[in-house]
């Protein structure tokens, strides 16, 4: 008997709010590419919600990198591509070079800057003038009171990894302007998340 894949909860309470953002944002085909897919929940979901677009997971670990795989050998999708080892912090070591689009869900965060700042170089690099990078995860926002869980959930981030924490807003677009990324639109989420839409 095949062992059950992992999951997570909150995957499966964000992924669809998160499609009908994506529904907007994202190509009516080409190739997306998700930066620091994870369990490869959210892949396989938009993969087959979004049939017209090839999507392509990434991420820097090569545990992630087996579940991703066993997670597309199970939904059987023709348009959820092999996943790719890619750390986000070496955009130079990208290997892709060019993306319709590119998705990053809940990574900023859980991360150190320098990840965050080689989304943007990468992204930057890969994405044709127009073509869409998308955000999703909590932010502090000037002059928006930061909510409670949040707060918490920041501290928590940075009491497991002092280069971890919750970012300012401002900081990441200052960050994705100096890459050649415009910031176009804010959609508040469920439980005190965003979703950011910069354009090349």
């Amino acid at each position: 008997m095949t062992a059950a894949l992992p999951a997570s909860p909150a995957s499966a309470r964000n992924r669809g709010p998160l499609l009908d953002v994506l529904r907007r944002w994202l190509p009516a085909s080409g190739t997306v590419v998700e930066i620091a897919s994870g369990l490869g929940e959210h892949a396989a979901w938009f993969a087959q919600a979004l049939p017209g677009v090839t999507w392509r997971p990434t991420d820097r670990s090569v545990e992630a990198l087996d579940i991703l795989v066993a997670r597309r050998e199970a939904a059987g999708l023709p348009n959820l591509a092999p996943p790719l080892v890619l750390d986000a912090a070496s955009p130079d070591a990208w290997p892709i070079d060019r993306a319709d689009a590119v998705v990053c869900i809940n990574m900023v965060h859980i991360s150190p800057w320098a990840a965050t700042e080689g989304l943007m170089a990468g992204a930057g690099r890969i994405l044709p003038a127009g073509a869409p990078l998308c955000l999703y995860g909590p932010y502090v926002e000037a002059g928006v009171e930061t909510a409670p869980s949040n707060l918490a959930f920041d501290a928590d981030l940075r009491r497991r990894d002092p280069a971890w924490g919750l970012r300012d807003l401002e900081a990441v677009k200052a960050l994705a302007a100096s890459r050649g990324l415009t910031f176009a639109e804010r959609v508040a989420m469920p439980a005190n998340n965003l979703c950011l839409l910069f354009r090349r």
